[in-house]
């Protein structure tokens, strides 16, 4: 499956060398391999999607989108145009068929844990889904590998947004975004330097600001805390725990149910149940304090930190994924 050829160049997109390493790989096993471009889906469903949101200052997360719209909708899709029954992937996660629906679940490896990514997932994609890897450590994947004699038993784990390659993520994201330089800030109006553009930085952000020489309380590092738009301002804090850094709470849109209804009905709020604001964070006690059919308002146990608008807050309870909303505000 292909689905970015704005740049091909060596180096960048490695689309070429899987291609090559599954060819490999197929070979070997005696089974037939198929390719499908979905380069022109990928632009329209995700990248697009991508680049409005970094204009809008937010932070995107493209995986979500590109789980939920390509590799479970458009490859679903082509897959069962073929006759197959199934789609199984090499996400790691747990997903489970019975008469009430299908359930998504954290795999075995914690370190590796996919869920965050899938939890868009709708009951007619998990219903064709199949995560083989569900039960295996990262360490068991690459040792049938090898005992299979597999070329790419020792491949790199990939890492990152799949058209970025190993090039630096500003340079690649400069080609459609514009600089829109502004004054750096502390929470007191101190002007600190200069920004490239509100949309080049995160909450939470520590390197890349360009002030390191500039010190108010002792040593400690500058972080993104805030962005101004009505003033094109970029808000810093000094230290990791200050207090701006961290939210009681956020507000969620785009709410997805993969049961495709809530857990609990909207009279019965407040719902306490587990989340997690990131990729491999930690599951963290929450409550569910309002929602409606797209909406949410969540608080949490302990204060959180940098909770980022544009990321996803991912509901669980237990092992099982929920599903969730992406964050508009910390709260």
């Amino acid at each position: 499956m292909k689905n970015w050829e704005e740049d091909d160049a060596p180096g960048y997109c490695s689309a070429a060398e899987d291609l090559a390493d599954a060819q490999a790989a197929a070979d070997q096993l005696g089974i037939p391999l198929r390719t499908v471009n979905f380069a022109a889906e990928y632009w329209d469903r995700v990248f697009a999607a991508f680049l409005a949101e970094y204009r809008a200052l937010r932070t995107p997360n493209p995986d979500v989108l590109c789980n939920s719209e390509i590799k479970f909708r458009a490859f679903l899709d082509h897959a069962l145009d073929l006759g197959a029954e199934w789609i199984g992937t090499g996400h790691y996660a747990r997903v489970t068929h019975g008469a009430a629906g299908s359930r998504l679940g954290r795999a075995r490896d914690a370190a590796k844990d996919q869920t965050y990514f899938l939890h868009r997932l709708t009951q007619h994609q998990l219903q064709h889904a199949l995560f083989p890897l569900a039960d295996l450590t990262k360490a068991d994947v690459r040792g049938i590998a090898r005992g299979l004699g597999l070329a790419n038993a020792g491949k790199k784990d990939s890492t990152g947004i799949c058209f970025i390659g190993e090039r630096r993520f500003a340079d690649f994201l400069a080609r459609w975004l514009a600089d829109d330089p502004g004054p750096i800030e502390t929470p007191a109006g101190r002007v600190l330097g200069e920004h490239r553009g509100l949309a080049w930085y995160t909450i939470g952000q520590r390197s890349g600001l360009g002030i390191g020489g500039v010190r108010e309380a002792g040593e400690a590092p500058w972080f993104v805390a805030a962005k101004d738009a009505a003033r094109n301002a970029l808000i810093v804090v000094q230290g990791a725990r200050h207090p701006l850094l961290y939210a009681q709470g956020l507000c969620g849109e785009q709410l997805h149910w993969i049961a495709g209804a809530p857990p609990v009905a909207a009279d019965r709020l407040p719902f306490t149940c587990l989340c997690r604001l990131r990729h491999r964070q930690p599951l963290q006690r929450c409550t569910l304090v309002e929602y409606d059919t797209a909406l949410c308002r969540v608080r949490f146990a302990e204060p959180q930190r940098a909770v980022t608008p544009g990321q996803s807050v991912v509901f669980y309870l237990g092992d099982e994924c929920l599903g969730g909303a992406v964050i508009t505000a910390a709260a």
